[in-house]
């Protein structure tokens, strides 16, 4: 526990806090709470849209897309990644929420909640993990050059096929979603925070130093990013608050399919690095990339394209708050079965 920094830690208390701030808010403050969700531009709320900039671009500043040319190096685990995180995980999620949300739910929720859950789910297994499979990766012992590469290739390859993955999954369900709005989720949360981080991190280490970059420029931000995730769920609680109280146990559904899909890819991912013969350092940190999520993108998108009070919204900041305790378990795990 010594590698995971304070706000990481203790992140599931820390969403559980803001649920009930947010739901308090949202009940204390009623209409007001109503115009701010009213402060939108092209279909993406303004205060939320700040918020998730503050909270995807720290992380941005991170990757270091120089490590591509050691990709050679690393190729059969690279292969399992790839495998697992774009032509397995966003069809084992849809496959598990469907089952879960339109039939084994069927008689406590309704088919426009059942829909919004799916839509929900299918963002958070587009979107394998980014940042947080660093602290993953330390806690069992992977190999850190191995996962700097594996998630510079990962962001890579969100950038090109997150937007037709989650076009194909969610024209499978009721909703009939604009390509354009998704396009345009994508480059703001995605590209354009990509983007600056890149020639920031370029100005920084330039001017100042790669040991000053490191050791003083990132430790400062890291936790604004933090920070405007916690706040971004506050918001959603306070619109979703209502609802919540209507139905509290719609949270506990929505984890179960969640959780069972993390163990799901993780063992899946395991076992064929061991039997590809993958080094334990290797094998650890490819099975956590794909069991986590990059749950800031999904939580944006959903925002973007169903809006703060939508089940969709919902479903992934049930996937925030399930998260942290889950990848701690599978870490427990990795290092137990170390070979």
């Amino acid at each position: 526990m010594k590698g995971i920094g304070f706000f990481e830690k203790y992140l599931t208390l820390w969403v559980l806090l803001c649920i009930g701030l947010g739901i308090g808010l949202g009940a204390v403050g009623g209409d007001k709470i109503a115009v701010i969700s009213s402060w939108e531009l092209a279909h993406v709320n303004i205060p939320v849209a700040i918020l998730i900039w503050l909270m995807v671009y720290p992380m941005m500043l991170q990757i270091d897309f120089s490590s591509i040319k050691n990709i050679k190096e690393n190729g059969k685990g690279l292969g399992l990644t790839v495998v697992i995180n774009w032509l397995v995980k966003p069809f084992t999620m849809a496959f598990f929420a469907w089952i879960f949300f339109d039939h084994i739910y069927a008689a406590w929720i309704t088919p426009e909640q059942a829909d919004e859950y799916l839509a929900g789910a299918i963002l958070l297994g587009a979107a394998p993990c980014t940042a947080m499979v660093f602290v993953w990766s330390y806690l069992s012992k992977g190999d850190a050059n191995y996962t700097l590469v594996q998630v510079s290739v990962n962001d890579l390859i969100l950038l090109v096929l997150f937007v037709p993955i989650v076009q194909l999954l969610l024209g499978i369900t009721d909703f009939q979603v604009p390509y354009d709005v998704l396009i345009t989720s994508v480059v703001a949360f995605v590209v354009i925070p990509l983007l600056a981080g890149y020639f920031t991190s370029t100005w920084a280490i330039k001017t100042k130093g790669k040991e000053w970059f490191s050791n003083q420029f990132l430790p400062k931000l890291k936790p604004f990013s933090m920070l405007a995730l916690l706040s971004t769920l506050v918001l959603l609680f306070a619109f979703q608050g209502e609802q919540i109280l209507a139905q509290p146990q719609n949270i506990l559904l929505i984890a179960i399919p969640l959780t069972l899909q993390t163990y799901f890819i993780f063992f899946l991912s395991w076992f064929v690095g061991k039997y590809i013969k993958l080094k334990y350092t290797i094998c650890a940190p490819a099975a956590m990339i794909g069991a986590s999520n990059f749950f800031e993108l999904a939580v944006a998108v959903a925002i973007a394209l169903f809006g703060l009070n939508s089940g969709a919204a919902l479903t992934t900041v049930v996937g925030v708050l399930i998260e942290v305790p889950i990848m701690l378990s599978l870490v427990y795990l990795a290092k137990r079965w170390e070979y």
